[in-house]
């Protein structure tokens, strides 16, 4: 199954490129002249079995920082244009490369920071047993208006769950979610607060 989905992750980025590929070059001009360079935003995010590789995505954000040097709070630095860019999940589009490479699939957990992974619960980190992916089943059952637990628990329910069937289910549910734009920031934030670890004793309680 691996091998077959592999191929199949491998076919529809190539053929997605070539048919989104307008839109891929109208965004980068736009990024371009609307946020500067560098047009595309690279980080280095845990894959299969946590090891490392460089994400590719288009930036929203622009680089300014306050008297110290560091980086001014997300919200600050999300523009209108970075928010547009977001809400149509145009942002995106670059990782269609990070699948030809392998890096990632077209359906699995969504690659998060280097620095959740000792965060983690024994659980929570079997997300890291498949290939993350650009969307997921997190992305179609809430995004960014769920819980990071709520997250992982969906993540993991893939891991255990996943089959052909799944995949297509949720790539369609992807594009109605893309044009109904759900749940793309958390309340009160530009996109996500950080994951800063589960609190056992709350979720031992839940049990």
């Amino acid at each position: 199954m691996i091998k077959i989905k592999r191929c199949f992750d491998f076919i529809v980025a190539l053929i997605a490129l070539v048919l989104l590929s307008v839109f891929i070059i109208i965004t980068a001009i736009f990024v371009r002249f609307k946020l500067g360079s560098p047009v595309i935003f690279t980080q280095q995010r845990p894959g299969l079995h946590g090891k490392p590789f460089n994400v590719y995505k288009f930036r929203t954000m622009t680089d300014e920082r306050n008297e110290k040097g560091e980086l001014l709070p997300d919200h600050v630095r999300l523009t209108k244009v970075g928010k547009f860019i977001r809400k149509l999940s145009l942002d995106e589009l670059p990782q269609l490369f990070n699948v030809l490479k392998g890096d990632i699939s077209l359906v699995g957990p969504r690659p998060l920071l280097m620095e959740y992974l000792p965060l983690y619960t024994p659980e929570q980190a079997r997300r890291h047993d498949v290939r993350p992916g650009i969307t997921g089943c997190a992305q179609v059952n809430g995004r960014n208006a769920i819980s990071w637990e709520e997250k992982f628990k969906l993540d993991v329910w893939y891991v255990e769950n996943r089959s052909f069937w799944l995949d297509f289910k949720i790539l369609f549910q992807t594009v109605l979610k893309v044009f109904k734009s759900e749940g793309i920031n958390q309340d009160g934030q530009a996109t996500m607060e950080k994951f800063k670890g589960t609190d056992h004793k709350k979720v031992s309680k839940n049990r």
